[in-house]
């Protein structure tokens, strides 16, 4: 059995990551759903393998308890069947959340309006760091409306890290009792 750890370990990671992928999205879209974001990490417990998925972008509501478990057992059947990963793990499929990643460009239009957090692997406009809101994007660039009024365009091939942030009251959707 081969060492799941260091460099061969990563690049493992990445290729069963590939494989989960491409086993885990037919399976989705039969149930309506979209695959948000697939790891592959040891951890304090030992290997995990975690699968992320969300509503498929058209369709109302979120993920329920029932869809991870219907997803963990068709996939986890495929999962054995295929033998992809050689030593211990454990197998998790969860809703993607209220803070979501942000992956794919589909996410960041499909997203425009919602507030987001974006961190990037070089300085940005003099920054790594941004908060605000999703506005589209536009030549290669996720636009994001900045709380001092600027627009931000941040190349997507810079982006490292993205994720909606929750929020309690969404704009356009005032309290109650508040004028």
């Amino acid at each position: 059995m081969a060492t799941p750890g260091g460099p061969r370990g990563a690049a493992r990671s990445a290729e069963v990551i590939g494989r989960v992928r491409a086993l885990a999205e037919p399976i989705l879209a039969e149930e309506g759903l979209e695959l948000v974001e697939v790891e592959f990490r040891r951890e304090a417990a030992g290997w995990i393998l975690r699968l992320y998925m969300d509503r498929a972008g058209d369709r109302p509501g979120g993920v329920s308890l029932d869809d991870c478990q219907r997803v963990s057992e068709q996939l986890g059947d495929h999962l054995d069947v295929e033998a992809l990963i050689d030593h211990p793990y454990s197998f998790e499929v969860s809703s993607a959340g209220l803070d979501r990643p942000l992956t794919r460009e589909a996410d960041f239009l499909r997203f425009a309006g919602k507030a987001a957090r974006i961190s990037t692997h070089e300085p940005v406009e003099g920054q790594r760091n941004f908060r605000g809101r999703l506005a589209g994007m536009a030549e290669g660039a996720v636009l994001l409306d900045l709380a001092d009024g600027r627009q931000a365009r941040i190349p997507r091939n810079q982006i490292a890290k993205a994720r909606l942030e929750i929020e309690l009251d969404p704009p356009g959707r005032g309290r109650p009792g508040k004028r």
